[in-house]
């Protein structure tokens, strides 16, 4: 096989992600993009939070709504657990690094505010104890997830809500982790503001 068909392969699988994941899970990125839109319109906030290329899709997402995505708006409320390096590492180092975002969700977080957790496996521990964390202040959470769910699929209750990447390998599950994040922001935009993408 040349350089050239690995390449298409990976678009083709990439492709295939997608399309098999908007026929899985599309009404739950609908009822997402509601959920966060209701919530910041209430006045809530969003606390994103993901590892390794994870958490550049949460810094990303938080970007996004902080800023603008493809409209002119006011900014809105979300903050990316993963970029205060004072913060990541004090936790790390005085408690453990799984309560590196749980620590923040109960110093930032608040009843009626939305965790959106990603994971492509569904079970990095930090992950984990965020939702707990979350679930303990009142927030509920949409969690980003790949393969099988992992134990974040089993630790969904009450108005959290599971969006699975149809996917196994780590590559195809994040591209579409960031395709549902565009979605996400470009539903909430619509939802808020009802202008039309350019």
């Amino acid at each position: 096989m040349d350089l050239l068909a690995r390449i298409d392969r990976h678009f083709n699988a990439s492709a295939e992600a997608k399309r098999r994941t908007l026929e899985a899970m599309g009404p739950r990125i609908a009822r997402a993009a509601e959920h966060v839109a209701a919530r910041l319109r209430q006045g809530h906030k969003i606390l994103v939070c993901g590892n390794g290329g994870s958490a550049a899709d949460a810094q990303h997402f938080a970007a996004e709504l902080v800023n603008r995505f493809e409209i002119e708006r006011p900014g809105l409320a979300a903050i990316a657990l993963t970029t205060d390096s004072s913060a990541l590492t004090s936790i790390a180092n005085d408690d453990a690094f799984e309560q590196v975002f749980a620590r923040q969700v109960r110093a930032l977080g608040r009843p009626g505010d939305v965790l959106l957790a990603l994971s492509t496996s569904g079970n990095s521990p930090n992950v984990l104890a965020a939702m707990e964390a979350a679930r303990t202040a009142g927030m509920s959470t949409v969690a980003l997830t790949g393969r099988d769910g992992g134990q974040m699929a089993r630790q969904m209750a009450g108005e959290d809500i599971e969006i699975r990447a149809v996917a196994t390998a780590t590559a195809r599950v994040q591209e579409t982790h960031i395709l549902i994040i565009h979605c996400l922001c470009d539903g909430v935009d619509w939802l808020l503001f009802g202008k039309e993408q350019a």
